[in-house]
């Protein structure tokens, strides 16, 4: 998941009242996305991904075209690109961190666990399901499921995946599928945004088991929000009417993509109609 890794960027505390005083700096006639060439199912020079769809709707809103910013994402992905002012947005960013200033959260989602339909860990709901015993499970190093499995004394017999990775020559989640897929894992842990879209593409082979069972520390669920730079007071409450008026739109993304929704009470949202419904 971007944006739990990287590096403190701002250093100098913010002062509201200079903050008032600071024009915007960003481009009125263009989005300008900052973000990951090679990172589906969230992005790609393509346009596939799902952040690429959500920066189109964003566009589409304030009746201007997209540009990108290409960078590939790991340690100095925010100095380089909101910090060097060579974009003005980043899509999809957990709001538990401190390195930007945040929108509105316009989705929550959590880590999932994937298993093989109709296989001996079919039907599982928590990582404490004893069936795990002695499986051999993969999951991203260095993520937030890593504590849960230590706990639980699963850690022994997982398999890690590096995080920080050019994903233009590399691709762990994918790769965890296939291992999964061919046998060679019996589970894979993957971020909800990540392991859902991937599973939807297995046409019902893999199932995915939202983590929403597990115990509070660390959290497997996220608030998602919209990246921007500390102090554009005015640009983040443009931001924020968007998300407001576009939010069917950009759940129906996010639904179609396969990445799993949580409420505030942790139920999956599903799509009824164009509108989200909670559903236990």
């Amino acid at each position: 998941m971007s944006a739990l890794t990287f590096l403190p960027l701002w250093a100098a505390p913010i002062m509201p009242a200079a903050a008032q005083q600071i024009p915007d700096l960003v481009t009125p006639d263009v989005l300008r996305v900052c973000a990951d060439p090679a990172n589906m199912p969230l992005s790609n020079r393509k346009g596939e991904g799902f952040e690429n769809k959500i920066a189109s709707i964003i566009a589409d809103e304030l009746k201007i075209g997209v540009r990108y910013y290409w960078l590939s994402q790991g340690p100095g992905f925010v100095r380089n690109t909101l910090g060097l002012k060579l974009c003005d947005v980043i899509i999809g960013y957990a709001i538990t961190t401190e390195l930007v200033q945040h929108s509105n959260p316009y989705y929550r989602s959590v880590y999932t666990l994937l298993v093989k339909r109709g296989g001996e860990l079919s039907g599982i709901k928590e990582l404490a399901d004893p069936r795990l015993k002695g499986k051999k499970i993969g999951v991203i190093a260095a993520t937030p499921p890593v504590d849960h499995l230590q706990e639980l004394g699963l850690l022994p017999e997982t398999k890690p995946y590096s995080l920080l990775v050019d994903r233009r020559y590399e691709a762990p989640a994918q790769d965890m599928m296939a291992d999964l897929l061919a046998g060679r894992i019996d589970a894979g842990i993957l971020w909800g945004p990540i392991g859902g879209p991937l599973a939807k593409q297995t046409n019902g082979e893999v199932e995915v088991v939202p983590l929403v069972n597990e115990t509070e520390r660390p959290p497997l669920a996220y608030w998602i929000g919209l990246g921007i730079r500390p102090r554009e007071n005015e640009w983040k409450h443009t931001l924020n009417r968007v998300l407001r008026r576009r939010e069917a739109d950009i759940r129906r993304v996010l639904l179609d993509y396969g990445v799993p929704l949580l409420d505030d009470e942790n139920h999956l949202i599903t799509m009824s109609e164009g509108n989200g419904t909670a559903k236990q």
